[in-house]
């Protein structure tokens, strides 16, 4: 297993039980709200993002967060994007951002776990990931890896035929930027 059960838990209990203490609002647009809060060590932003998609179910969502063929179809920032394996039991995801200039873009190497729990008499379909080292995939000249990304996604039902869901994306340290 990649991820704890209490990470898991932990995105359940954010989705139902917001903890905002300490964030910023930022924006707010198409039922979606997004707070920040900035780390004075990285000088970067993490984000906890909340709302719903009235007319997609979480099942659809989760599909098409896991799907990343089909990110590359709608995603303009996507320069590249693929599963990786290295031996038999660590797969992962690369994944190289287009950033406008001046600034450069930037690669993940990253490790995703996704699962289906019931909580509290919810159904919700989960998706972790964080940066992991994969040897198979050098840091290339001019593009900058970003070696400390966090990221917890948590969707369920919203009892109108669509989807209530919150996202969570970190980066801890000084190579996020």
């Amino acid at each position: 297993m990649m991820f704890q059960e209490t990470d898991f838990i932990n995105a359940c209990k954010e989705l139902e039980y917001p903890k905002l203490d300490g964030w910023d609002f930022f924006v707010e647009s198409h039922d979606v709200k997004i707070w920040r809060q900035y780390n004075k060590e990285s000088c970067l932003y993490q984000y906890k993002i909340y709302g719903e998609l009235k007319d997609v179910t979480p099942d659809i969502c989760a599909a098409v967060y896991m799907d990343l063929d089909y990110r590359k179809e709608w995603d303009s920032y996507v320069k590249d994007l693929y599963e990786i394996e290295e031996g038999e039991t660590k797969k992962g995801v690369y994944w190289n951002v287009n950033y406008p200039w001046p600034m450069s873009n930037r690669d993940y190497t990253y490790i995703r776990e996704f699962k289906e729990i019931d909580y509290n008499g919810q159904h919700i379909w989960l998706v972790m990931a964080r940066s992991e080292n994969f040897s198979s995939i050098p840091v290339k000249d001019g593009v900058i890896r970003v070696d400390d990304y966090i990221q917890s996604s948590a969707l369920t039902p919203n009892g109108a035929g669509g989807t209530k869901g919150e996202l969570k994306i970190t980066t801890e340290g000084g190579n996020g930027g």
